[in-house]
Formats: structure tokens, sequence, C-alpha cells
């Protein structure tokens, strides 16, 4: 699920906000794979932790636009 920065800009501040939570959840559920040893593709961790911060990078520019 890799957002890509021109993807996200595109996207208002609503639909931003939206795609944190989704991505914050992705994680909490590839944190729970990790602990108890079912997640095969550590990687993946460190991808969502990137993407939400790209977000939140987007969304702070945002904010100070508005």
């Amino acid at each position: 699920m890799k957002s890509k920065a021109k993807e996200l800009r595109t996207k208002n501040i609503g639909e931003l906000q939206s795609e944190l939570l989704e991505l914050v959840r992705a994680k909490f559920s590839l944190r729970m794979q990790h602990a108890t040893q079912q997640l095969g593709n550590t990687a993946q961790l460190r991808n969502i932790r990137r993407d939400i911060a790209r977000a939140k990078t987007i969304l702070g520019e945002k904010a100070k636009q508005s």
C-alpha cells in the first residue's frame, strides 16, 4: 500500500486524515503480527512507518497553507 507523495498532495485535508488513520491501523496490525511471529515480511513495518511520515508531512504542509 505504498503511497506516493504526489498522490497524497492531490488529496484534501479530510482525505489525508482518513488515509493517516488507515495507515496507523495497518501499522498496529503489522506490529501484532510481528509480536506473535506471524509476520513474514518485516520490511512492511518500515514501509508503513515511512508512509505515515509522508502523510503527516503533507498534512503539515497543507495546514500551514490554510
